[in-house]
């Protein structure tokens, strides 16, 4: 995938914004003067639709979106409206009760590009508007093809959605379809079907001025208009999936989800994408236990409403085969939770002070890793988090790899430099000091981590808890197998302090548990205190314990998270 950049925004202007009042179908409301464009940031005049959607009056629509510079080309958002009359001093003419006279206008107005003005009444449900809309989408018909049965959008499509709230009952048109290219093969991870486009041109804004990648356009002329590729280049970029949640009809599909399931079978769960510390959120479809795709979730504090290809791809090891599901002692061969925590803790008990190290990946949630620290303390063990490094894009792809390294250091678990304590830790274990390690979600057999031969060799027990099997795993005397981060709850603290949490979207398999489940019944075993029963009331704990999270409760969170101070 070729990497992407975003020129950045200029900032901001503040101070008091300007407003005034409009009519929406008779009801008042206060718009702001401007709005920021949601590209260059710059004002831009407040427009009829977003003046209707500060009412809650949907105004339908195809080629507007609220995050894309304003085409004005689908026409579905025709609107009536009226402007204060003047008199001859070019001042307000009122009605005798001192109301403002509106002259209606006698030509409707595309309500996503038309700015408000003061005393501007806008009608959206007058019989001249629901004619100009039946007429609209009766031209958009004419050529599309009947195909809704098959068709991937269905359940998600906006024409048939408006069709059947705004269209004609049947079609009077008769003559021959003007067919267009089908399945064409747009790039690696997108499908275009050109007689389903209505040509509302979401995919080459978004292409073009959000991601700075002018790779689509038009070609062709009338009815025979196509979206295509510039010539001789695939669509190929690290965000063209999100053309497809762009599209309100079934032309671009998803290659990765395209037949995979109807999307009304699927339950939705909000959750975070681990790929990157950016933490972006993002919808699990799933069904049976089976996750079949991510999609963006807004949150204008983090992506706005896009993804990356890469992460929004990177599901498909959930569903594993090889997945470790059984918890396994191969010291005396027990493969039951109750009987290898048992004798994970009369290891542990043994263990001297100091002779203990735990590594604790920066993928487990905040929760894991504050219960972590706490076995840390209770085994006078040292403890680390180690780093992964790669490209960033300056857009939404972080060059951290890692979704929870603030969560690692604001709870302790690292220094400020991840892996900074790993080669002492090998050290000491080659020296003799440290006999017992601790690995929870790293590889340390690994080539990138470059640690000498035959180090594990001097360890008395290795204890390993991993989603996957590896070279640690094959090597571990206790192995408790955890769970992808959709198989559970938990929160992340991404790269810019952003504090959120996730939602659990299906079962792990087998006897694979959450990891806070399992260490917090090894502390228990350990220390004999209980631990909250919950992780709402875990999390509260480690908010009290942790001078950054101080004062914040689950309940704080919402669905977008809250910012602390890193």
């Amino acid at each position: 995938m070729s990497t992407v950049m975003q020129r950045e925004a200029p900032p901001a202007t503040t101070g008091t914004v300007e407003t005034f009042t409009v009519k929406v179908n008779g009801r008042e409301v206060v718009v702001p003067r401007t709005t920021p464009d949601p590209v260059s940031g710059q004002a831009l005049a407040t427009t009829m639709i977003q003046a209707c959607a500060a009412v809650g009056v949907e105004v339908p629509h195809y080629c507007y979106h609220p995050k894309l510079p304003v085409a004005g080309n689908c026409r579905m958002c025709l609107v009536e409206f009226g402007t204060p009359a003047l008199g001859p001093d070019r001042q307000p003419v009122l009605n005798p009760d001192g109301s403002l006279q509106i002259r209606k206008s006698p030509r409707p107005a595309i309500a996503c590009a038309t700015p408000v003005s003061p005393g501007m009444e806008i009608y959206t449900e007058t019989a001249g508007v629901k004619q100009m809309r039946e007429a609209v989408l009766e031209f958009l018909l004419v050529n599309h093809p009947l195909d809704c049965p098959i068709c991937d959008q269905a359940g998600e499509c906006k024409l048939q959605e408006y069709a059947l709230d705004y269209g004609r009952s049947a079609s009077r048109f008769e003559e021959v379809k003007v067919h267009k290219p089908k399945a064409v093969d747009l790039g690696p991870r997108i499908m275009l079907d050109d007689e389903r486009c209505i040509l509302c041109t979401r995919c080459i804004r978004f292409t073009r001025d959000v991601v700075g990648d002018d790779a689509l356009g038009i070609v062709n002329r009338g009815g025979y208009n196509a979206i295509a590729a510039y010539p001789g280049r695939q669509f190929d970029n690290n965000y063209t999936l999100n053309t497809v949640d762009l599209c309100p009809v079934g032309a671009l599909t998803s290659k990765d989800f395209r037949f995979q399931m109807r999307v009304w079978f699927l339950k939705e769960t909000k959750s975070l994408c681990a790929g990157c510390a950016t933490g972006c959120n993002i919808l699990v479809g799933s069904r049976a236990d089976q996750v079949y795709r991510f999609t963006p979730r807004a949150n204008d504090a983090v992506n706005s409403g896009w993804m990356c290809d890469a992460g929004r791809l990177n599901y498909r090891w959930i569903g594993r085969e090889d997945r470790l599901q059984t918890p396994e002692s191969r010291r005396s061969g027990a493969r039951h939770w109750s009987a290898v925590l048992e004798e994970l803790a009369a290891v542990l008990e043994g263990a001297p002070p100091g002779s203990v190290a735990i590594i604790a990946s920066a993928r487990q949630t905040s929760e894991e890793l504050y219960l972590l620290k706490q076995l840390a303390a209770h085994l006078g063990a040292r403890t680390d988090s180690l780093p992964r490094i790669g490209e960033e894009d300056k857009f939404l792809v972080h060059e951290d790899k890692n979704p929870n390294s603030n969560g690692a250091r604001l709870l302790g678990v690292c220094y400020t430099e991840m892996g900074i304590n790993l080669p002492y830790v090998v050290q000491d274990i080659e020296a003799g000091k440290i006999r017992t390690l601790i690995v929870f979600g790293e590889d340390l057999t690994r080539e990138e981590w470059e640690l000498p031969e035959g180090w594990l060799d001097k360890l008395e027990t290795l204890v390993v808890s991993d989603i996957l099997p590896n070279g640690l795993t094959k090597r571990a005397h206790f192995l408790l197998p955890g769970c992808a981060h959709v198989e559970k709850r938990g929160s992340f603290i991404n790269a810019h302090g952003r504090v959120q949490r996730f939602m659990k979207a299906v079962e792990p398999p087998g006897d694979a548990r959450p990891e806070v489940e399992l260490l917090g019944e090894l502390l228990h075993r350990l220390t004999g205190t209980p631990l909250p029963a919950s992780l709402e009331g875990l999390f509260n704990r480690m908010c009290a314990d942790t001078p950054a999270l101080k004062g914040r409760t689950w309940a704080d969170l919402g669905d977008q998270g809250v910012t602390v101070p890193v």
